[in-house]
């Protein structure tokens, strides 16, 4: 029993919880231990059936999964651990064969190592809806993703959300990176930490993420997770991250 990964497995649903209810066409349903998440972003994992108990209910997961098929194109289906072969059975009748590695990784408040200087601190800013035009363009541009494919996802509220925390990194003028921090059950999940091209490899990332931490402790957290790139690991575990579990995203 892997009890770090429960109680993030539980944050993180009641934070995806919260951005459907956020975001402008958000949807949000349940079904036992499964979910039906859609944003109506382009991203498959933004779009997502789930069950994150040790036991998926099949039954149930496969309801929520012709859910949110039926509303998006791009979606898939997400478990904790390496997806059995009655997940991935499941996820093959709704047109799903590909999958993906989603390592999770977490610390205690205790654990986190901050480095950022003060001057760089202060070009991290939070950001709310006024923001969220600009948020989306830097976001996308952060993840070199096509124009328009993150949709409406942080527009609307989403950025003036009472658990929802947005930051935009600026320097000369220029807008470099973004972050968000979602606060559930005593916990900050990090999320959306992008930096453009140009920028890259001078700290920046670290900087936003510290920001999203610092906020998030100093608001009550106790402990913080997020899920992690292969590029971007060994910096979160310079940070004090370690390594917790693997989910499994299986998609088109």
């Amino acid at each position: 029993m892997n009890v770090i990964g429960d109680r993030m497995a539980a944050a993180y649903d009641v934070a995806f919880e919260d951005l459907c209810a956020a975001t402008p066409k958000g949807y949000h349903a349940r079904r036992g231990t499964a979910r039906a998440a859609v944003t109506h972003a382009g991203a498959a994992t933004l779009n997502v059936a789930y069950d994150l108990s040790p036991t998926p209910d099949l039954e149930a997961l496969d309801e929520m999964a012709a859910e949110v098929g039926r509303q998006v194109e791009a979606w898939a289906i997400m478990v904790r651990g390496d997806a059995d072969s009655a997940v991935v059975e499941l996820a093959a009748r709704h047109g799903l064969s590909a999958r993906s590695a989603l390592p999770l990784l977490a610390c205690t408040a205790d654990e986190l190592v901050y480095r950022t200087d003060e001057a760089q601190r202060e070009r991290v800013r939070r950001v709310g809806a006024a923001d969220s035009d600009r948020y989306a363009d830097v976001l996308t541009r952060g993840f070199e993703a096509p124009d328009g494919l993150f949709g409406s996802l942080m527009g609307g509220a989403v950025l003036d959300a009472e658990r929802i925390d947005g930051y935009l990194y600026e320097e000369d003028g220029q807008f470099l990176g973004t972050g968000l921090g979602m606060h559930t059950r005593g916990v900050v999940g990090v999320f959306n930490i992008a930096v453009v091209p140009s920028a890259r490899g001078r700290g920046v990332g670290r900087a936003i993420t510290e920001e999203v931490l610092r906020d998030g402790v100093a608001a009550g957290a106790d402990a913080a997770y997020l899920q992690s790139s292969a590029l971007g690991r060994p910096l979160y575990e310079s940070m004090g991250f370690r390594f917790q579990e693997n989910w499994t995203a299986l998609h088109a």
